[in-house]
């Protein structure tokens, strides 16, 4: 790979305004391995169009890494998954790994690859999306066989820079708090852009796992890049904090390292 890379390079794709992903992925990529950061861009007004742009670029996009020795690409964007057909979307993603010779990973799978290995389905969902994202959103994850027993909806920032971004971590920890545990084998907390650690880290001994995009995307990343088995058994690293909670601290930024 490269000299700051020797367990794995791989390129992390996110919105152009998304302020979460690069600092969470700081804190959650293990040593070792290097991210390089690649951003979806669109000029477009609205949420659904720029994701719909950021679907029809994708391979531009990830064009832009060039000859990098990547071992993989993460798509740190859930939101692009809701919008298209699953089985296109798949035969796409295998058309790139076929020309650039390694997988794209999505959030989306990544959150689905962890719920198949903790056997769970009935699942509670914290969405910070507006309408109409969150129906496609909850309508996506009951097309992949989840039971969604309770939701719990994030007001939008809207006076913010951006509806999502403008949410705080304190966002994320209550609506965990609110939804509960009651009847549920997991919850998701969907938004690569929403501050997702400090809920993860309160959440490590809670009566359920706990699963945000951005954590998911990571797990499977490392597994792939180590080309290892993405099992229940390595997951409990990283809902335990063990992979990740020593390099973070209360505001969300990753301690330095030597």
């Amino acid at each position: 790979m490269t000299n700051y890379a020797p367990d794995g390079l791989f390129g992390l794709l996110t919105p152009q305004a998304n302020t979460t992903v690069e600092a969470e992925f700081r804190v959650l990529c293990p040593p070792g391995m290097l991210l390089l950061v690649a951003r979806l861009i669109s000029e477009r007004a609205t949420m659904d169009e720029r994701l719909d742009e950021y679907v029809a670029t994708l391979e531009a996009t990830i064009a832009r890494f060039s000859n990098a020795p990547l071992g993989a690409v993460a798509l740190a964007c859930t939101g692009m998954s809701y919008l298209v057909d699953p089985a296109e979307d798949r035969r796409r993603l295998d058309r790139i790994a076929a020309q650039r010779g390694y997988p794209v990973l999505t959030a989306a799978a990544a959150v689905g690859a962890a719920l198949t290995a903790l056997g769970a389905r009935r699942v509670g969902i914290v969405s910070p999306y507006g309408d109409p994202l969150h129906g496609k959103a909850l309508r996506y994850w009951e097309a992949t066989g989840l039971d969604i027993v309770r939701t719990e909806r994030l007001a939008g920032a809207e006076r913010a820079f951006h509806p999502i971004y403008g949410l705080g971590g304190d966002s994320a920890q209550a609506a965990l708090a609110a939804i509960g545990t009651d009847g549920l084998e997991a919850v998701v907390i969907l938004g690569t852009g929403l501050p997702g650690l400090a809920a993860l880290k309160g959440a490590r001994t809670g009566a359920v796992p706990v699963l945000t995009p951005n954590l998911a995307l990571m797990w499977l990343t490392d597994r792939t890049l180590r080309g290892r088995s993405a099992d229940a058994a390595s997951l409990r690293a990283w809902l335990d904090g063990t992979a990740w909670a020593d390099r973070y601290n209360p505001a969300g930024a990753a301690d330095a390292r030597g």
